[in-house]
């Protein structure tokens, strides 16, 4: 897989070790800095950030961004390729897209569960790097809509569909660059505590889970209105 198949599961598999529980003691003193529910009425566990953490999240590469620049309001999300609750969250995401476009929407690669995950986000940074974030966001709803396992080779083959050789992918997939994009997308998750797939960064809250479309829609709105999540 990616040129060196070897060497490209290597170096995935030490992406996942090394990042994937970092954040874990932050994780788990998680509370409610808000008082907030999900969709189902249960609270959603979400904490303040670090200012500073959270103003690095716009430098990071490799982030798919959907929406305008000069948007007042950007939803970060963290994911992975194998969360079955990712699923959920793509199809609210891209409904969300579609019916409040003024929202700005990042995608952040945290591919924490398997190596094999770690294998597709590379795929996807490859897109995101060659074609930009309108492809790497059509690839996002592709794979994240098909059932099983999302691994290199299925998200290689979904990349296809895009018009790119399979092994133009490979080679920018195992560069250094998109190595150190996926580090740094991780190492960040990994600093704000983000343990829980999918999490998502409003404004300077995390918030843990995903909370459903409706829920996230009123925390938006609470954001433009009063700068939080709950107003």
């Amino acid at each position: 897989m990616i040129v060196s198949r070897r060497r490209f599961l290597a170096g995935s598999a030490g992406l996942v070790a090394t990042t994937g529980l970092a954040g874990l003691a932050r994780a788990q003193g998680y509370g409610q800095a808000f008082k907030v529910d999900n969709d189902e009425g249960r609270p959603v566990a979400n904490t303040r950030l670090p200012g500073e953490i959270v103003g690095e999240i716009e430098g990071l590469r490799g982030v798919t961004y959907i929406g305008p620049r000069d948007a007042g309001v950007t939803l970060y999300e963290f994911f992975d390729y194998n969360c079955p609750y990712c699923r959920k969250a793509a199809a609210d995401l891209v409904s969300l897209a579609a019916s409040d476009p003024a929202l700005r929407i990042g995608l952040i690669n945290n591919p924490i569960l398997s190596v094999q995950s770690a294998q597709a986000a590379k795929v996807s940074l490859a897109v995101q790097k060659r074609l930009g974030s309108a492809a790497a966001w059509s690839l996002y709803q592709g794979l994240l809509a098909r059932p099983g396992r999302i691994d290199g080779l299925s998200a290689l083959a979904a990349a296809a569909k895009l018009g790119l050789p399979a092994a133009e992918i490979e080679g920018i997939g195992d560069s250094e660059e998109v190595r150190l994009a996926l580090k740094s997308q991780m190492r960040i998750a990994a600093d704000l505590g983000l343990s829980t797939t999918p999490s998502y960064v409003l404004g300077n809250t995390a918030l843990l889970g995903h909370p459903g479309p409706k829920a996230l829609a009123r925390m938006i709105a609470a954001q433009r209105r009063c700068d939080r999540i709950a107003c």
